[in-house]
This record gives C-alpha cells, sequence and structure tokens, in this order.
C-alpha cells in the first residue's frame, strides 16, 4: 500500500533526524601529529594535574632515560631534608674529588669547596648542573650509590611504578629508566607536596659568585601560564620535558620524551599543551618527522 505524501516526509525526516543524531555520537575524526623525535625514544603524555585525567598519551609507560629530568627527584628528597630539619637553606655542603670531576653540564666546583643549600637548589632546577647533583647525593645520602637507592625507594611510594635510578643526576647510565607517565606523578608530587618550595622551578635565571647564570627552560616566559618544571638530554634519551600549566582555573603537566632538538621539544610540548586546553576531540596518531603523513 503507497503511503500518503504527507507521511512519507515525515518518514524523510525521522530518518534525517536519526542519522543527525547519530552522527553526533559518532567517534570524532583521528587527529596526526607531526612528531619531530625518533621512534623508540617518543613518549608523552597530558595529565590534569587537578584530577589526575589523563588526556593524551602515547608510548606513556614504555621504558625511556629520564636524563636530567632525574634531578627533580634529587630535589624532591632536598625538599623532605629540608622540611624534617635536616638541613637549612644556609646549610654548607662540602665539594668532593667525585662531584668536582662530573662533566658538564656543573657549577665548576672544585674539591674542598662548599655551596651553601639555596644555591644547590637554584644550580639544580636552573642550570641542571651535574657536580651539585653528586654533592647534595653524597650528602644526604652518604653516597651518591645509597642516595640513588632512596631516589627509587621514594619513586615506589609516591606513585612511579617502571622507575630505577642510578644516579642523582641523570647523566648515562644503562640501568636507569623511567616513563612519561612516572614523570608525570613526579611532576605533580613536587607541586603538591612542597608548594613552598615549588617557586624553584620557576626560576629562569640566578646569581652565582656575581655572574648570572641562565637556564635550560626555554618555556618559562615564553607559553603563557607555564610555571616549570625541567628540561632534560642525553644522547640516548633524545631531548626531554616535564611542563607544568597553571592558568585560568587549569592546570596541567605535559610530559615530553626522546625529541630530536630542544626547539622541536618545546614546540611539540606547547602543541600538546594547546591541545588540551582547546578540548580537541578525537584520537591522534603519531607520524614521526622523517614519515610520510
Amino acid at each position: 500500500m503507497r503511503l500518503p505524501a504527507f507521511f512519507r516526509k515525515c518518514l524523510v525526516l525521522v530518518a534525517l533526524l536519526g542519522l543527525v543524531a547519530g552522527c553526533t555520537t559518532m567517534t570524532p575524526p583521528e587527529q596526526v601529529l607531526a612528531v619531530p623525535a625518533t621512534p623508540g625514544k617518543y613518549a608523552a603524555i597530558v595529565v590534569d594535574a587537578r584530577t589526575g585525567k589523563q588526556l593524551f598519551e602515547v608510548n606513556s609507560t614504555a621504558q625511556r632515560y629520564p636524563a636530567s629530568l632525574t634531578k627533580m627527584m634529587t630535589l624532591y628528597l632536598v625538599f623532605e631534608a629540608m622540611d624534617a630539619g635536616r638541613i637549612a637553606r644556609d646549610t654548607q655542603l662540602p665539594v668532593s674529588a667525585h662531584a668536582a670531576s662530573q662533566p658538564p653540564t656543573k657549577m665548576r666546583l672544585k674539591p674542598g669547596e662548599t655551596i651553601d643549600v639555596d644555591t644547590a637548589i637554584r644550580a639544580l632546577a636552573v642550570k641542571s648542573a651535574n657536580d651539585v647533583a653528586v654533592v647534595v647525593a653524597e650528602y644526604l645520602g652518604g653516597s651518591e650509590e645509597g642516595f640513588a637507592a632512596a631516589m627509587t625507594a621514594k619513586a615506589r611510594q609516591i606513585g612511579m611504578r617502571d622507575t630505577v635510578f642510578r644516579n642523582a643526576s641523570g647523566l648515562p647510565d644503562d640501568g636507569q629508566h623511567t616513563t612519561a607517565r612516572d614523570m608525570a606523578v613526579l611532576g605533580m608530587a613536587l607541586r603538591q607536596r612542597f608548594p613552598h618550595h615549588y617557586h624553584y622551578f620557576s626560576d629562569g635565571d640566578f646569581m652565582f659568585r656575581g655572574k648570572l647564570v641562565r637556564g635550560h627552560n626555554d618555556m618559562l616566559g615564553r607559553v603563557r601560564g607555564v610555571d616549570g618544571i625541567k628540561t632534560g638530554y642525553i644522547r640516548a634519551s633524545g631531548f626531554n620535558i616535564v611542563t607544568s600549566y597553571d592558568a585560568d582555573g587549569r592546570r596541567l603537566v605535559v610530559v615530553v620524551m626522546g625529541a630530536d632538538s630542544a626547539r622541536q621539544r618545546n614546540a611539540h610540548a606547547e602543541a600538546l599543551l594547546q591541545r588540551a586546553l582547546t578540548g580537541s576531540p578525537g584520537n591522534a596518531r603519531v607520524v614521526f618527522a622523517d614519515q610520510p603523513l
């Protein structure tokens, strides 16, 4: 039986409305992210630091070398020691021959000298000084090896499941590894546990013996809302960064590991930050710089 024209039009309209409704519930289209990094080194994660919700991730639980992101945990234990009264900002830390012998980047301290805790913190957070990392480790842990064991134990305590520390600086060691997820956990823990010390990560430079020492974190002062936290590089890791954003009621942590250069690392971290802030929908497919889109 042929339906009257009016009813046929109603059925078509209902079908079209159903199609539109179905389209609004479809999975958003995949996004393509061109990543300036080497396969096998790249990992990234974006986390809402207020809720702990993961907003983006690629290879976030794959083992990676932390490089100087290691010093975030070194500083965690320094802040803990300060709050426990074991050291104060003006405590003088002795420099051993082993500490002075560390390769750059460093403050070029000499054996027998001392450095106060406040300056040591700035040297770690801003300059990423390897000699100062050993100075701190030897003072607080008795030896760098003992301090590294304490770092690993603290990592487990705060929820870093896949991290092992072998030294306090992040210099190359095949046994030292972490994940992007664990670095995000550490970045959030530093702010939550030590808000009164967190300002050190926002410093872009500091004075040392009458000279201005500039830092490596070019995201500071360049990207609105970014207030820290740490960069890192060794050849085995590529260029790493943990970035904290705090503005307009949003608080995010972005981790990028394995970029091919500092500039590319920063640009990718900024792109991931903007993606999270704008609420860009859809999954992301990573395409490495030397691969076709």
